[in-house]
Formats: C-alpha cells, sequence, structure tokens
C-alpha cells in the first residue's frame, strides 16, 4: 500500500496531510498545520522576510521528519501565492531543497484553483449540480464553477487576507478610509470574476480556508444567541453582521470571538469582507465550509496518477486530455488531424517497450506532444517547433506539473534538424535525469510523424517487429501508396541507431 504526503505551503500557513491507499481510496494517516505569515513581508517589501523563512522552514522540518515517520513512498510540495510574488522565492526554495530534499512546486492561480476543486469534488457530497467554489487563502482568492463535479470556469484573484490586511488596514480598529478603499479594491476584482466565471443559477457554494472556518464557526454561535435553527450553510446575512461586528473591534477583541483566535484575529477583517462583498455581490444565500482544500487535491492527483483502478483516475485523465484538447483548439490545431500521428506514437511506445525502456507516465508525455507539436505555427511557421516548445513549457495545462510541461514541451520541440543537447536551452530546463529519456520519446515522436506525411491520404497501419539487434517496421500502404512516409521513415534510421544501439528497417508489407 502506498503512502503520500502533500504540502501546502501558503502565505499564511503551511500545511501537511499524509495519507495511505487503502481499497483505492485514500485513508487519512497524520495531518499538521503551523502559520508562519510567509506572505506578510512579501506583500509588503516583495522579498520573504529571515523570520518568515526560519519560521517556515521549521515547520517544514517537522513535515519531513513526519513523512518519515509515517513511510511516505511519494511527497508533492507545492507553495502559492507568496512565493509566485516574492523575489527571493528561489533561492528560499533551495533552502528547503537543501535540508528536505524536497522540489517545491511553484504554481499559479489556476492551477490552485484547479486541485482545489479536485480536493472538494473527490471527498465532498452534494456536489453533483452546478456549485460555486470559494478558497479566500493569504495571498491570493480562488473561484471556480462546477458543474456535474467538472470544473467549466477558474479564476484566481489577489484577494487573500494576508495580502489585503498589508495593504489597506493600517489601523487597529482600521479607519473608515482604510474599509472604503478595502471595498472599492475587492468590488474591482470582483467585476472581473463575475465576467470570467458568470456565477448564476449556483445550486450550491462551498467555501474552504481559515477564513470560511472562522466565520462558520462564528455563524454558529451567532444563531445559538438568536436560538435560531443551525444548519451547515453559513448565511450571507450572519457574514456581513459579522463583518461589520469585527471590523469596529480591536486585534485584543477579535481574539475572542469564537471560531477566531488570536492568529486569524489579525486578518480576519479583511478576509471577512472578501466574503460578504462577494456572497452579496452575486446574490447568494451563503456558504457551506468544506475542510478540504487544495492538499486534498494534491493527494486526489496523486492517487489518480499511480492507481489506475482507483474512481479519481478516469476523471483524471479525461480532465487532463480534454485540457489538451482546448490548447490546441486556442492555438489553432485540428485535433482530428494530430490524432493520427498520437495513435502511432502511442502504438509504437507499446510495442517498442523492450527498446525504449521509458518509464510508464512518458506515454502520456508523448501522446500530450503529438497533439500539441503544431501549434507553434499559431505565432510564426517558420521556427514553429521552438514556438511550440514555449507554448507548452508556458501554458496552463491541467494534470501537468511544470516539469512534466517542460518535458512535454521538449519532446515536442525537436522535430525538424536540432538534436536534444544537454547544454541547449530547453534541455537545460529539464532535470538532468530525464535527458536521455526525453532523448527516447523523441525518436518515438520522429518515427510517428514520419509515418503521417501525407495527410489526404488514410492512415497507414504498422506492424513493428523487435530482434535483438534491429527493429523492422512493415508499412501497410493507404490508397495513395505510402512512398513518402517511407522515405521519411529511413531518414530517421541513422538517428535511431545512434540512440538504440539498433538498426532500424523500415519495408512495405
Amino acid at each position: 500500500m502506498q503512502t503520500f504526503a502533500a504540502i501546502d505551503i501558503g502565505s499564511n500557513s503551511c500545511r501537511l496531510k499524509i495519507a495511505r491507499v487503502v481499497n483505492h481510496q485514500l485513508k487519512v494517516l497524520h495531518e499538521d498545520r503551523e502559520v508562519t505569515r510567509l506572505g506578510g513581508s512579501v506583500f509588503e517589501t516583495g522579498l520573504i522576510s529571515p523570520e518568515a523563512m526560519a519560521a517556515t522552514l521549521d515547520a517544514l522540518k517537522r513535515f519531513y521528519r513526519a513523512a518519515q515517520l509515517h513511510g511516505a513512498d511519494k511527497v508533492r510540495a507545492v507553495a502559492t501565492a507568496a512565493m509566485r510574488d516574492a523575489r527571493n522565492a528561489r533561492a528560499f526554495l533551495a533552502w528547503v531543497k537543501d535540508e528536505t530534499g524536497w522540489e517545491v512546486e511553484i504554481i499559479s492561480g489556476l492551477e490552485e484553483g484547479r486541485l482545489i476543486h479536485r480536493g472538494i469534488m473527490s471527498n465532498e457530497t452534494g456536489t453533483a449540480g452546478r456549485c460555486l467554489l470559494i478558497d479566500v487563502g493569504g495571498g491570493s482568492c480562488e473561484i471556480s464553477l462546477s458543474e456535474r463535479k467538472r470544473i467549466k470556469e477558474t479564476i484566481s484573484v489577489p484577494l487573500g487576507a494576508v495580502r489585503l490586511t498589508e495593504e489597506f488596514l493600517h489601523s487597529d480598529p482600521p479607519s473608515k478610509e482604510d474599509i472604503a478603499r478595502l471595498k472599492q479594491f475587492i468590488a474591482r476584482e470582483l467585476r472581473r470574476v463575475e465576467r470570467r466565471v458568470k456565477p448564476v443559477r449556483v445550486q450550491t457554494v462551498i467555501a474552504t480556508s481559515g477564513t470560511a472556518a472562522a466565520l462558520a464557526e462564528a455563524s454558529r454561535v451567532l444563531e445559538k444567541q438568536n436560538a435560531g435553527k443551525q444548519s451547515n450553510l453559513t448565511p450571507t446575512a450572519n457574514v456581513r453582521k459579522l463583518t461589520e461586528k469585527l471590523t469596529k473591534m480591536n486585534n485584543e477583541a477579535r481574539t475572542h470571538v469564537q471560531g477566531v483566535g488570536p492568529r486569524r484575529s489579525e486578518i480576519i477583517v479583511a478576509g471577512a469582507h472578501v466574503f460578504a462583498e462577494l456572497l452579496e455581490g452575486f446574490s447568494l444565500p451563503g456558504y457551506r465550509y468544506s475542510t478540504m482544500g487544495l492538499r486534498d487535491g494534491i493527494l486526489a492527483q496523486m492517487l489518480a496518477e499511480q492507481d489506475p483502478r482507483a474512481t479519481a483516475h478516469q476523471q483524471f485523465e479525461r480532465d487532463r486530455w480534454e485540457s489538451i484538447l482546448e490548447t490546441c483548439r486556442k492555438y489553432g490545431v485540428d485535433p482530428r488531424q494530430a490524432e493520427p500521428v498520437r495513435q502511432h506514437a502511442a502504438q509504437l511506445f507499446r510495442d517498442l517497450e523492450s527498446v525504449h525502456k521509458l518509464p510508464q507516465e512518458y506515454l502520456a508525455w508523448l501522446e500530450a506532444a503529438a497533439m500539441l507539436r503544431d501549434i507553434g505555427k499559431f505565432m510564426n511557421y517558420q521556427g514553429y517547433h521552438r514556438h511550440a516548445q514555449y507554448i507548452i513549457a508556458n501554458s496552463e495545462m491541467f494534470g501537468f506539473t511544470p516539469v512534466q510541461r517542460v518535458i512535454t514541451s521538449a519532446i515536442a520541440r525537436y522535430l525538424g534538424k536540432s538534436r536534444p543537447e544537454p547544454t541547449g536551452r530547453t534541455m537545460r530546463q529539464a532535470p538532468p535525469e530525464e535527458h536521455e529519456n526525453v532523448k527516447r520519446a523523441v525518436v518515438l515522436l520522429r518515427l510517428a510523424v514520419a509515418l503521417n506525411q501525407d495527410r489526404a491520404s488514410d492512415v497507414l497501419k504498422v506492424r513493428v517487429r523487435v530482434y535483438p539487434k534491429q527493429v523492422l517496421l512493415e508499412i501497410f500502404p493507404g490508397r495513395t501508396g505510402a512512398e513518402l512516409e517511407l522515405w521519411s521513415l529511413r531518414k530517421e534510421s541513422a538517428y535511431f541507431r545512434e540512440v538504440f544501439r539498433r538498426d532500424l528497417f523500415v519495408t512495405l508489407a
């Protein structure tokens, strides 16, 4: 049974969740959380302060010991808004790697929203209809629209509680002028959200993170005091009432509000105003708080990637494939024309497994590269392989980490005259241990492209025979023959021999 650990390095706190795979589902073994205020100095100076670095590193070293204790087979650590903004983020992550060995990913706001969506949809009930998901973190706010458990739209806006507190609230309690500027900024960002997400006919609103938890708990206390009927819904009217109440209090008074506490009290006013303005502005009745979040999305994705029999696997594959198709359409590539190359690339991957010996995950990256290899023509036909590499590496594609996008982009890059070299700009972006694998995948894709020279003809069939010192490709000609494909494949024989140390022979069946 595999054990996974997910770490969320947020702008306000660091969180850990460790889970074991039991009967193709996740069983939580351990959780931990530490408020480190990583974003406090970032949103003020653009730099992570030494104090925040030390506090975060102490938390991460504790998480490291917990992961070791529970025998975690795989650890994925991601960082969010504060690390996206900090000018010294890379130096800090190098320090983290030196202390823990972890390669921390700085994920985009959109990827953060997608992972939060996955975490909620994998664990919450009553989410089959049209849902609005809200996560007000320390540095950013992710808002996603989901329908039938599939994400329809997501946006990340700079409405995090720590960020807004640092930028707008300079007195305790906040002045009317500070609150007016805060509300004006929130309203501007929510207009962007409304244009993008269009939150109409929403049946369920689910909110995550500490601010949502604090307001939900305080609302339950308020309803109990008013002898009202308690429910799982935190009503919009209660959120507004609590927001006004908290705004008038100083920090000391806010610490005694049930659900808020001493660490949340410093940033709760800004976060409460975001919720109040959002719920009222979109005419929503309230929200349901969920304990699920980014860590759960990371764990769900890890499970989906590693266990084909898990319920989440098929959904993950569908979402990832739809993201590839959407990227094709965005850059003017007809997926139907790219499909034959993908089919041949997948066949060659399977038929030549004993030759290329690539890890299984390379099949997905090879198929993605086959579909996306021509998107560079959107920018310029000349040098379009270079343009394709840039677009793939820098695009938002669900289900691909930054490193996986770099590897996919490198596979798509070398389909012309150039070859992958360790010192080349593209290959320098890929992990050195993946260079040989990338080179092998490039050969497979070059063969698949060579098999599809004449798109006017029907898709050619190919039979692969593997011998100890050679590989034979037998081509079955289509209606218009296969001379061009035969010539193109034979041109690849020298590079095939260089990479795989076997001769490549191509004949007509």
